[in-house]
């Protein structure tokens, strides 16, 4: 049997003060919201009032918890460096490498990685760059990020230690 959703929507169509909620049953965080802005309680299907269930993380959870080692922080060392990841998805063209490595350049930055793929006619571009230091990096941000427009390619900005921090796991 499938889930079911309660949206926002359905908080505003709800008659009454209150709504039971069943166990299989998911409310959104818009839900939730609207149901606090209107006064609507949301109660289990024993009358007691609702509680967001645990999410489930599977059947290898527990296991993997105990089992696998835990990934270190990055250094305190690593962690300041002034390290910035761009990321320039788009349609293909003579030149379009240049541009962005010449802004980067310009920016005062240095390119210490690369990795390009193409297909067809569009490329996913990855670069890490060094910054000499860190007031660069919001100028370098706005200028890579307004580069390309919306019919050619489209970079995003982010810092390195931003980064490896969304790929620890």
């Amino acid at each position: 049997m499938p889930r079911r959703f309660i949206t926002a929507e359905d908080i505003r169509r709800a008659e009454g003060r209150e709504l039971v909620v069943d166990p299989e049953t998911v409310v959104t965080p818009q839900a939730l919201d609207a149901a606090r802005a209107a006064g609507v309680t949301l109660r289990d299907t024993s009358g007691a009032a609702w509680t967001e269930p645990a999410p489930d993380r599977g059947p290898d959870a527990a296991r993997a918890q105990h089992h696998l080692p835990l990934m270190p922080e990055p250094s305190a060392e690593h962690a300041a460096g002034t390290g910035v990841m761009v990321v320039v998805v788009g349609r293909n063209r003579t030149g379009v490498l240049a541009e962005i490595t010449a802004a980067i350049a310009k920016g005062g930055g240095n390119v210490r990685d690369i990795s390009q793929r193409s297909v067809e006619d569009y490329f996913h571009l990855v670069l890490t760059v060094e910054l000499e230091h860190a007031g660069q990096f919001d100028p370098l941000k706005d200028t890579l990020q307004c580069m390309g427009g919306e019919q050619d390619f489209v970079a995003r900005v982010m810092h390195e230690r931003v980064f490896r921090y969304m790929h620890r796991v």
